[in-house]
């Protein structure tokens, strides 16, 4: 393996810093929805007065380097339920006149960096500012980007970056070359300017421009229509060494002051552990007010003797100020007149000067902690065990006379929290999921079914097969499945606010990390006669995720694999479609019937064959009925469906229609006249694609002519009309279809600048005659070979939106009759030189053109229409739609600059949807067709509720899954079946909201989506809760077993706990007198155990088969199913092994045991599943294990020995003494890969003859091993290692090279920077792809090629795949070319992220034989002229880039 692919498959989950601010819309576009002046009569006799929601900012969360922004859309109470109850949001119960809450992506990054910070630079003020918030991101050493929302885009544009890094501002670092965190940034609440801490002790200050806050009034901005962000006008560096600080371990700033007050925590002198009970209070707080004009700084107060163990600022928000400092065992309150401190446990020292410190009534330790305000003078804190506090500040006027801690609740362990608004906060998890909580102080308003008792907790992971599967905006709801989570705590009468604060959860976003192992094992419903790729969905990823009562085991499977019903053979089927039939018994009318319009069961499935079509009944079981109906069966059918609000069906044709009532035909329609020799033009009467919006079908005619049914609801009849535009233009058509604008409240009316007038007519309209009502808007939208893309409105089919050159993929489409803005200039210029250039690259874009089109729009209140088309390449292209409202002065340009295509100028300036914009959004390689296998079929079926999700399924060579939920596509594969010809939903009384497809072998299947996992991930995750912690796991597949190792907290006596570490060797003594004394203190204790866990068959559900106990102070450190030879049978044994340590203190001699388990044949008894059958006492802790020809390999402390079994014991047979600790081994062959905790790998190998480990060699550098593992390509073995800086390394054992010093040193074949921990490698093989099916000779060197999939601490997972040169160079030219041309997130360099980080440390770089996915991918989201200008660049074809990059996804589909 000379060259390599770094390919991330699943982006990290575990969420590290989160903020809220109004990013996306300023406080005064949301004004509270709820009625502010309610009449007394109607509400008092009810409710007590509701609380106003007030405007709820956005969320902004990051993830490693992922960026996401969130709005948060709160569902009101009303009185009448005016949401269908299709899709419940929320968990139900009603608290402060809100139903439910959920999370809705406003938009996603994957950045080129790591966040390191993060901060919101907030204006404050007040809720009719019509100023937004920026996002302030500091990245490794000391990069700052500054980035705001931009309502053009729809996106977050970065508005300043900010470097000291580089040799100009080398001095900063003052010689250090390694920092133990990277930068931090904060912000002045009034947003004047920003802080950032760099290089531990360099201040550098932003300061914001002034715009809007001065003389220059609101009204301005509202003048010009557009919402300003605050912005950074300048910045400089105060040097803290100069203030006589050493070592600044937190800062904030704090609010009640003119100019911005900047508070710092530092320590004079260090202290530590040994000598705290001579110095113990060494840090000190020191406030400095900031003048960014003058670029001065004086102290204005400050206070000293606070203890060692401070860590964090906290500033309390007026009308209090001030800043809590918080520490491990207290908490201090000080302002510049006032101080006072709450001891939290019986570790808080007194300081000597002032009185007795206070103490709370209970204890509890707050390292680790993190804090919000819900209200101006109660702060939530959350520990490290996920208990949640309420800090209550108790003061008179503006002092504080003490403070009050009490319990809350317990929670998810987070890593940050942020209140959103007045009515919500947001708990950050790495650790497990993390949580939208609604919280209500005071006397709230609760109506539910049930009050949660006292002890009740705030859990987001339960478990998630056992409760209904609900829509998909649902939320995952917590441990007490639905019901209300209250408390009522009975506090001291402090002030009012928290004795009473109520909870509901209302929103997770899941979490799968941090992924400490994972192994690779069979499905449940696996198909052992699979082959190739369907072969690959058999598998899925067991992961050991989570910490303490957040542990779980995560199920992760990448492509979707849905349950069986039934399958019937049925070859030759070329489409499935199934119907409604409902009674025209004025069922519709009835309003109360339409919710419950998605529980309707299908009355027929139509199945159309290559000639003929079968019709069968869709009731309790399915029975043809072919005979007895009247459809059009003689022939195939193009497409079916409903019309007139499912009271007909329609049936379509290759030559006509048919309109049925049930089964009976009430009109048939023929196309086209009935000539005498049907020879003559038959192709303008040949149905080719059909698309169906009630009342209207739309149907394409193979010479691309179109003609459109209209319905007549009254008759329930239909008519052909060929609409005049097409009639007289002859320009052809390349894709077509009919987007159904529904609900009473059409989204795209909104775009229209008219709006008031089409809504305001409509409503008129509806439900007077009390018949059947169309709800809602219909248009055309009609794609032509030339690329262009018109939207008509239907009837009338006036073009109210128009694209040029939609093909090409653009990023934006904007309607071409509205002027560019700014930022489309640069694309003009870009055409402009691209017709100068000749027409020799335009000459591959001639033949692309769209063969299908769909715009759809999935049911919920804020949901925006997707626009959807697929390329004849097997591209597919993507769009959301959105409204943006720009200056109505840019608008008015039509007069004569744009050539208005013989449309009437007055028609367009009126009535266009100027406001709508698309925005191009990625889509997953996974789904891209092989050019040659294309379909000429529709491949994307629509749903609105299959197993409570909503989106559509692309059949096709790659069939996949595409979900919608949060307004973000999730793309699932489903690889199980190979091709699929047809697909489509089923609800019946058999198969709940089910589904039905047809493979390409001719198998129909009737299946169910499994509803153990949540689809709502970047891969379908099922999580089991463990309430442990997982540390290693092991698959067993015989008997499909998962060992696994957990260890759980335990409370032990103190004393106990100190008498058991005695080491009873030196017969040393403890004082008695002194154990008395510790009999009321009590000390956390790690109890471990192996615990055997199997998924059932049936369930899904994971049962424990067996534990294994660890003795007290046992560590289990690895665990492994070995294959050893018995010498005296000479049979091969499969065990169970455990290798653990004694962990007692640094008093007591290191020992481990390794224990022997054959795992039991009889099921009957569960008791006997495992049976010990050796162990044994070893010096050193034993932290790995792994089999080697039949031998047991055991690294014992510093040594590695190999024994055999004689079936009764274990007798050692060669050694080699390892440096310090081994943490890995890894085996193939008679070869040993052997990872060091700090002195990297060392590369042995195992002679039978002699019976000796020789070292063939190692790495002379240091490194942190996390993991190692070896890489096989054909026939070179490689290498490779990850290290605790988040790097990738792989070697190579040349011994006939001259730099190997004869082979004792392994050479570098190439190094990466991941930007994670990564935990586990497992070696998987290589799928063969389309371009491997080359000449025979390469077929064999590329059959034996393994890639590495890898999983990491902040829960992503990721591949390493070897590939050969000619791919390589190709792909590394074309990185080389998007480093410059792609605009990256933030202004980061793709580069300057992938190399090796060494903190400091002297590395010899190494060669760059990576190429990296992440970049690469974004060469698919260029427009199509930017691709064939980088590949001619680098001289090769765009289809051949392309078919690289889909060769690595699908070589590298394991799942």
């Amino acid at each position: 393996m000379s060259y390599a692919a770094f390919k991330m498959m699943h982006p990290a989950t575990g969420i590290e810093h989160c903020a809220s601010g109004f990013i996306t819309h300023s406080p005064s576009d949301s004004i509270p929805k709820l009625p502010l002046a309610q009449t007394a009569d109607d509400m008092e006799a009810e409710f007590p007065p509701r609380r106003p929601l007030g405007p709820v900012p956005n969320l902004v969360v990051t993830a490693g380097n992922v960026l996401e922004v969130y709005i948060v859309r709160v569902q009101e109470d009303d009185a009448k339920p005016s949401q269908p109850p299709a899709e419940p949001r929320g968990s139900g119960a009603v608290m402060d006149g809100i139903r439910g809450a959920r999370l809705e992506l406003a938009c996603h990054y994957r950045l080129h960096g790591n966040v390191e910070s993060l901060a919101v630079l907030s204006v404050g003020g007040d809720d009719r500012s019509k100023r937004r918030d920026s996002i302030v991101l500091a990245f490794q050493d000391a990069k700052i980007s500054v980035l705001e929302y931009d309502d053009a885009m729809h996106g977050l544009r970065t508005s300043s970056m900010h470097c000291f890094e580089g040799p100009d501002w080398h001095y900063l670092k003052r010689g250090r070359e390694s920092f133990a965190r990277g930068p931090l940034v904060k912000s002045d609440p009034q947003g004047r300017c920003g802080g950032v801490l760099l290089y531990a002790l360099q201040m550098i200050i932003l300061k914001a421009g002034q715009a809007g806050q001065g003389l220059v009034g609101e009204d301005e901005l509202a003048g010009a229509g557009s919402n300003v962000s605050v912005r950074i006008e300048s910045s400089y560096i105060i040097d803290l060494r100069e203030l006589d600080m050493k070592h600044v371990k937190d800062f904030t700033f704090i609010h009640g002051y003119i100019e911005p007050v900047m508070v710092i925590l530092h320590e004079k002198e260090p202290t530590w552990a040994g000598r705290i009970s001579w110095k113990h209070n060494t840090c000190t707080i020191s406030a400095f007010s900031v003048s960014t004009a003058l670029k001065q700084h004086p102290l204005i107060w400050s206070a000293a003797n606070l203890p060692h163990d401070a860590y964090k600022l906290i500033p309390v928000p007026p009308p209090i100020g001030g800043v809590l400092a918080i520490c491990a065992n207290s908490i201090h309150y000080h302002s510049q007149s006032v101080s006072c401190a709450l001891g939290l446990n019986g570790f808080c020292v007194q300081s000597e000067s002032s009185s007795e410190m206070p103490k709370s009534n209970f204890s509890v330790e707050l390292d680790a902690a993190h804090a919000t305000w819900l209200s101006y003078d109660v702060a939530m804190l959350t520990t490290k065990t996920g208990e949640l506090l309420l800090l209550t500040l108790v003061y008179d006027g503006r002092v504080v006379q003490r403070l009050d801690l009490m319990r809350s609740k317990a929670s998810v362990l987070t890593s940050g929290i942020a209140t959103i608004g007045s009515s919500f906060f947001f708990l950050g998890s790495r650790l497990g999921d993390s949580l939208l909580v609604q919280y209500s102080c005071g006397s709230s308003i609760l109506t539910t079914s049930h009050v949660k008792d006292e002890g009740a907790d705030i859990e987001g992971d339960g478990p998630l097969g056992n409760h209904l599967r609900r829509a998909s905006s649902d939320v995952l709801q917590d441990a007490a499945s639905g019901e209300e989570l209250s408390l009522y705590s009975t506090a001291p009468n402090i002030s009012e606010s928290a004795q009473k604060i109520s909870y509901a959860v209302r929103d997770s976003l899941i979490n799968i990390g941090p992924l400490k192992d994972f192994s690779y094992g069979y499905r449940i419903n696996a198909d052992l006669n699979a082959t190739g790729i369907a072969k690959q969905s058999n598998y899925e990823l067991v992961c050991c995720s989570g910490h303490g009562k957040n542990g779980a085991i995560c199920v992760l499977q990448q492509s979707i694999r849905p349950e069986s019903i039934t399958q019937v053979e049925l070859p030759g089927c070329k489409g499935i479609w199934t119907v409604y039939h409902k009674s025209s018994r004025g069922q519709a009318t009835d309003p109360s019937k339409t919710a419950t319009e998605d529980d309707e069961y299908h009355a027929y499935l139509i199945i159309s064959m290559e000639a003929r079509t079968m019709v069968l009944e869709t009731a309790d079981d399915l029975g043809e009925v072919t005979e007895r109906v009247d459809y059009y069966v003689q022939g195939s059918t193009i497409a079916a469906g409903n019309l007139f609000g499912r009271r007909r069906v329609v049936q379509i044709f290759a030559r006509g229609a048919r309109i049925l009532d049930g089964s009976y035909m009430t009109q048939e329609l023929n196309f086209g006249v009935q000539n005498s020799e049907p020879t003559s033009n038959s192709d303008s009467f040949t149905v080719s694609s059909v698309s169906i919006a009630d009342p209207y079908v739309l149907v394409k005619m193979v010479d691309s002519s179109i003609q459109l049914l209209v319905g007549d609801p009254s008759t329930c009849t239909m008519s052909v009309n060929v609409p005049t535009i097409f009639a007289t233009s002859n320009e052809p058509i390349s894709a077509c279809t009919l987007y159904h604008d529904k609900g009473p409240e059409p989204w795209l009316r909104k775009t229209s600048t008219d709006a008031w007038l089409s809504s305001g007519v409509a409503e008129a309209v509806d439900g007077n005659d009390g018949s059947y009502q169309i709800l809602g808007d219909i248009y055309c939208i009609i794609c032509y070979v030339s690329g262009r893309l018109d939207i008509f409105e239907v009837p009338s089919f006036r073009c109210v939106f128009s694209v040029d050159d939609f093909i090409s993929g653009k990023t934006h489409l904007v309607d071409k009759y509205i002027s560019e803005p700014s930022w489309n200039l640069q694309k003009l210029k870009n055409k402009n030189s691209e017709e100068t250039t000749g027409q020799l690259r335009k000459e591959p874009s001639q033949s692309m053109k769209i063969i299908e089109l769909a715009m759809h729009r999935w049911p919920g209140q804020y949901n925006r229409p997707f626009l959807f088309a697929i390329l004849n390449d097997g591209t597919m292209l993507c769009y959301h739609a959105y409204l943006y409202e720009g200056s109505e002065s840019a608008s008015k340009v039509e007069d004569g600059s744009s050539p208005l295509d013989s449309v009437d100028p007055s028609s367009t300036s009126t009535s266009r949807l100027r406001n709508l914009r698309y925005l191009r959004v990625a889509i997953d390689t996974i789904t891209r067709e092989e050019p040659s296998n294309v379909v000429v079929g529709p491949r994307m079926t629509m749903f609105s509720n299959v197993g409570g999700y909503q989106g559509f399924f692309l059949t096709g060579s790659r069939p996949a899954w595409v979900l919608v939920s949060r307004e973000r596509l999730r793309v699932h594969p489903q690889r199980c079946d190979g091709s699929i010809v047809a697909f489509t939903n089923l609800h019946n009384v058999n198969c709940n909201h089910g589904l039905i497809y047809v493979t390409s072998q001719g198998l129909l299947k009737i299946c169910q989506l499994p509803t153990a996992f949540n689809y709502d991930n970047y891969w379908p995750v099922q999580k089991v809760p463990l309430r442990a912690t997982p540390h290693q796991i092991t698959y067993f597949a015989e008997k499909n077993l998962y060992p696994l190792i957990l260890s759980v907290p335990v409370l032990k006596p103190l004393n106990q706990v100190l008498s058991s570490m005695i080491d009873q060797d030196i017969g040393y003594q403890i004082d008695r007198d002194k154990l008395t004394d510790d009999a009321q203190k009590t000390y956390i204790v790690e109890e471990f155990e192996v615990r055997i866990m199997e998924p059932e068959k049936s369930s899904g559900r994971w049962e424990t088969r067996a534990t294994v106990p660890m003795q007290t102070f046992e560590h289990a450190l690895t665990v492994r199913m070995v294959t050893l030879v018995n010498t005296t049978t000479m049979e091969n044994e499969a065990l169970l092994a455990i290798g653990t340590a004694y962990v007692q203190g640094e008093d007591v001699a290191a020992r481990g045991r390794v224990l022997l388990f054959s795992v039991g044949k009889n099921t009957e008894n569960p008791q006997n599943m495992v049976s010990e059958v050796y162990s044994k006492e070893l010096k050193g802790a034993i932290s790995a294990l792994a089999s080697l020809q039949g031998h047991l390999l055991i690294a014992s402390g510093p040594k590695i020995i190999l024994h055999k079994w004689t079936g009764s014991e274990l007798n050692g047979v060669a050694f080699y003494d390892a440096p310090l600790h081994v943490v890995s081994l890894n085996i193939v062959k008679n070869f040993i890969l052997l990872g060091d905790i700090h002195k990297s790998i060392y590369f042995l190998n195992w002679k039978e003859q002699g019976a000796q480990l020789s070292l063939l060699a190692k790495d002379f550098g240091a490194l942190d091993c996390y993991a190692t593992e070896f890489l096989i390509d054909g026939s070179t073995l490689s290498l490779v290692v990850s290290d605790d800086q988040k790097n990738i390394q792989i070697f190579y054992y040349a011994p006939k090279i001259l730099e190997s010093w004869k082979g004792q040193k392994l050479l570098s074949r190439a190094e990466f920077h991941v930007g994670a921990h990564v935990t586990k490698f497992w070696r998987l093989q290589m799928l063969p792809t389309a371009s491997d099916r080359t000449p025979a000779s390469a077929a064999s060197e590329k059959t034996n090629r393994f890639a590495l999939l890898f999983c990491t601490l902040d829960g992503s997972i990721g591949c390493i795949a070897p590939v050969d040169e000619l791919t390589f160079r190709r792909l590394q030219s074309l990185q080389k070319k998007l480093v410059d041309a792609v605009s990256h997130a933030c202004g980061l360099n793709p580069r300057s992220f992938r190399q090796f980080h060494s903190n400091g440390k002297v590395h010899r770089p190494g060669p760059d034989n990576m190429v990296d996915s992440e970049l690469l991918s974004s060469y698919e989201m260029l427009s199509l002229d930017e691709q064939l200008d980088i590949a001619n660049q680098i001289g090769t074809t765009r289809a051949q880039i392309l078919s690289n990059l889909t060769d690595l996804c699908h070589g590298t589909s394991f799942l």
